[in-house]
């Protein structure tokens, strides 16, 4: 006697359970990292105004304004932002929408959710007196864009 035994495998995709709104929000957040920097704002007005297309005929193909947007956008850049992550979303929004004192353990994990976001480590002696203007506000902003 033989016995066949047969499995059914799930062929589905996983299911994405990040939220919407939180999908929405990092939507978002990656369109706004794809904005340019200084150097390409200049660039852009110089072509509308006719500006580059008179540089170009005088000085030809060579002016070097390829090496000044690269060096104006190297200075004043735009900073890169890293996302949050869906955790790291939930929490905020958690924080955000709750009135009252935030404690200091709060305040710890928001600091090191600003460190990442913002890739920069915090110098501060103390974490209270400078929390709102150097954590909450900057991740708010972040939130809320």
């Amino acid at each position: 006697m033989t016995y066949t035994i047969t499995t059914k495998i799930n062929m589905e995709a996983p299911k994405d359970k990040r939220t919407k709104e939180y999908k929405e929000w990092k939507a978002k957040h990656e369109a706004n990292q794809n904005k340019k920097g200084v150097g390409d704002v200049i660039e852009t007005i110089t072509e509308a105004t006719g500006i580059k297309a008179v540089v170009k005929a005088i000085a030809g193909d060579d002016c070097g304004c390829d090496e000044r947007k690269e060096a104006i956008n190297k200075l004043f850049g735009k900073r890169k932002v890293l996302c949050l992550e869906p955790n790291e979303y939930d929490y905020l929004k958690n924080v955000f929408e709750t009135k009252g004192k935030i404690e200091a353990s709060t305040q710890i994990r928001m600091k090191a959710i600003f460190e990442r976001v913002f890739q920069v480590k915090l110098t501060s002696s103390c974490l209270s007196c400078s929390f709102i203007n150097e954590v909450y506000k900057p991740l708010k902003r972040l939130y809320n864009a």
